[in-house]
């Protein structure tokens, strides 16, 4: 290895490939009941009691009573309990849990409870919803006098839509009883001491008696950041009165249906453009949150952090809201909130553009931020914006401009061809002070006798590489083999917390504190001894310290950026797009594994395309969710977009380890308004989106309305 980004085989990859790694639906089902829910069937109801069938010996029953501590599952807010409390708030809200040691028997048993409901009158559509759960607003410069001034004013209300992360493994957890009254918790998961600190609650145990693993991960996408905490302490209560293992795994439709979900938004935007430029942004972003908060204020607070774009606008002021309905509790999803407002900014400037009559790709970059402004949040830029750099490399390699002249003229027959463009950053680590003030994050090296040593960190490998990459860190400043330097799954009993695997933090936070802890045991390094060093986050001096309060600040040290270009083919037959060329430019600093990057960046780029056309999430009028399946929950795969290009532009960090920054996240935020913007061209240049994702039936009645 004889430079950082060269690649390695992923240490996980012989036993994936091979079937011998070990995910928790592998295990031996010896002595281990089975876990099942029972749900309500009803959006809004008052549960009024259940009738619960004569249990054969060996099977429990499990609800709010049998909790030991309390009856909420610990995230940000006090509001998502473990079973329902009075009211069910959604369809699928957990009323009980059954367990035995046959899973039909379960089935079963499950079937024949009967729970007496109240019905009551359930709120679905967030538009109509007058109930928030939260209520942001902050804002720069003197937005009434921009207005004032203004030569246009534009206004449009945008909208996203519901998403499925679609992770290949369901949802699955294990409860464990010990002998001394403590309880072990392991399954698919993304961050164990969030599942810690939830089960110390609910069953009242010191944080010595509670134990978490991580099993191997069959992905997450922001899935299993929360909801492992809930489904966590399910089968740890059901367990604890069971007095036996319990393990719960979903099923795919159980999974679709009842788990959080990517928040869908409707966003009001008004501008002000004088001279060629935006002068001012008012913007108003509604999330809907579902049922509880779960992972909700965090969510929104990104979302409208990123809600004006990469553009400089110096008169600002942004609000936003987090909806109550009676539907699935929504949370964590790639991105974190920056999908559905880089969507709404994107496609917003452009309609200004063509509105305008201006060419739209220069109308954006006249407007873009550069080093030195202010943020939105009225932070800094602090490091260079190499948008302009990225946007030139996407467009030789895709040949946008050419491409985009040639489709704006009139085109006629079955088949027409549009591209479109976008742009956005994605903040790296947690918003605000959260790194310095919450999470504290500290990373550990164990050096053993024969000097190999072990990484301890809480930060969890759900497939995106982390436990090939860091190792690679501790390798090349202790100048030891790879082989060398060993990493396992984390277990709450043997690693400290250095945070969740979220907020894109793990490489550029917990990398760099590895790589300073490395450092310090070179530094110290006793030849066939054991050593133990330590490290802990220090916020880099050059912050600007943010207030969530009035959310003014560095809401993040520094940004990733990315440029798409989608071409598209469309047929005025079906309404049906094809994707014929993709291309992608990501600056993600320095890449700690590059072949392991770009992997990242293609797998996102194709989920951001799916999210922009097919994976639609669609409700019954009592608020079910219909498309419970891979066979109708459509997700694309590469023969969808046999085009796809992901390059990497390259601007080091100094603060993350060899210049490396946050990269999860950002390739699933661009692509929905790229892809949105290349229809619209196809379709005429009379036809504005402000919606995503677009159906082949959508495309239908657009077509209708203008024949």
């Amino acid at each position: 290895m004889t430079s950082i980004s060269d690649p390695v085989v992923k240490r996980d990859h012989d036993a994936k490939i091979s079937g011998r790694a070990l995910y928790l639906c592998d295990y031996p089902r010896d002595g281990i009941l089975t876990g099942k829910l029972l749900r309500s069937k009803y959006a809004k109801a008052r549960i009024l009691g259940v009738d619960v069938p004569e249990l054969p010996e060996g099977y429990v029953y499990a609800d709010a009573r049998d909790i030991p501590g309390d009856n909420n599952v610990q995230m940000v807010c006090d509001d998502t309990p473990v079973f329902t409390r009075e009211t069910a708030e959604y369809i699928g809200d957990p009323i009980a849990m059954i367990a035995g040691p046959d899973p039909e028997v379960v089935e079963k048993l499950i079937s024949q409870c009967q729970v007496h409901y109240e019905e009551l009158e359930p709120t679905l559509d967030m538009e109509t919803s007058e109930e928030f759960f939260f209520d942001y607003n902050y804002g720069k410069g003197d937005l009434e006098k921009a207005f004032a001034e203004a030569d246009h004013v534009f206004t449009e209300t945008l909208r996203t839509g519901h998403t499925e992360q679609a992770y290949m493994e369901t949802q699955s957890m294990m409860a464990e009883p010990e002998a001394d009254g403590s309880m072990c918790i392991h399954g698919s998961l993304q961050c164990p001491f969030y599942v810690k600190n939830a089960l110390k609650r609910v069953l009242g145990l010191p944080a010595e008696k509670v134990h978490v693993y991580q099993d191997v991960t069959g992905g997450a996408f922001g899935g299993k950041e929360g909801f492992p905490s809930m489904l966590g302490a399910q089968v740890a209560v059901t367990a604890n009165k069971a007095k036996a293992p319990v393990v719960c795994i979903l099923d795919r439709r159980e999974d679709i249906e009842f788990t959080s979900k990517k928040h869908p938004s409707v966003s009001v935007y008004k501008a002000a453009v004088k001279d060629g430029k935006i002068t001012a942004m008012d913007i108003d972003v509604k999330f809907n949150a579902g049922a509880y908060t779960t992972l909700t204020p965090v969510v929104l607070q990104r979302g409208i952090i990123c809600a004006s774009g990469v553009y400089n606008v110096e008169n600002l002021h942004i609000r936003g809201r987090a909806v109550k309905t009676n539907s699935v509790p929504n949370g964590a999803y790639r991105g974190f909130g920056g999908p559905q407002t880089f969507f709404t900014a994107e496609t917003f400037v452009s309609h200004i553009a063509r509105k305008l009559g201006l060419d739209v790709l220069e109308f954006k970059k006249a407007n873009l931020c550069k080093q030195g402004d202010l943020t939105a949040t009225s932070g800094k830029y602090h490091f260079r914006v190499p948008l302009p750099e990225m946007i030139q490399e996407v467009d030789e390699a895709i040949g946008y401009s050419r491409k985009h002249a040639e489709y704006s003229k009139p085109q006629t027959g079955r088949y027409r061809k549009g591209i479109g463009m976008s742009l956005c950053f994605h903040g790296a680590g947690f918003t605000g002070s959260a790194e310095q003030d919450v999470i504290k994050a500290v990373a550990r090296l164990h050096k053993y006798s024969d000097n190999s040593v072990e990484i301890l960190i809480s930060n969890t490998d759900m497939g995106q590489g982390l436990h090939s990459t860091v190792p690679k860190i501790a390798a090349k400043e202790l100048n030891l083999p790879y082989s060398k330097i060993k990493m396992k799954l984390p277990d709450t009993n043997r690693v400290p917390d250095s945070g969740p695997t979220a907020a894109s933090r793990s490489m550029m936070v917990v990398g760099e504190l590895v790589r300073r802890a490395s450092i310090k045991l070179r530094e110290s390094w006793i030849d066939g001894e054991e050593q133990v060093v330590e490290e802990q986050f220090k916020q880099p001096d050059f912050m600007i310290p943010f207030t969530l309060a009035n959310f003014h600040g560095d809401a993040y040290p520094t940004y990733s950026w990315a440029v798409n270009a989608i071409e598209i083919e469309l047929d005025t037959l079906t309404g049906l797009t094809k994707v014929i060329d993709a291309c992608g430019s990501y600056e993600v600093g320095t890449p700690i594994d590059e072949n392991i990057v770009l992997g990242q960046m293609e797998g996102g780029f194709l989920q951001s395309i799916g999210c922009a056309c097919i994976e639609h999430i669609g409700y019954d009028s009592k608020g079910r969710i219909r498309n419970n399946s891979f066979s109708d929950f459509l997700i694309p795969t590469a023969k969808d977009v046999p085009h796809l290009k992901a390059m990497l532009h390259v601007v080091e960090y100094p603060n993350g380890p060899y210049g490396a920054k946050g990269a999860g996240e950002l390739p699933v935020v661009p692509g929905p308004a790229a892809y949105i913007n290349a229809v619209e061209q196809a379709l005429g240049n009379k036809t504005y989106i402000s919606y995503a994702p677009i159906s082949a039936e959508d495309v239908c009645e657009i077509l209708a309305k203008e024949a």
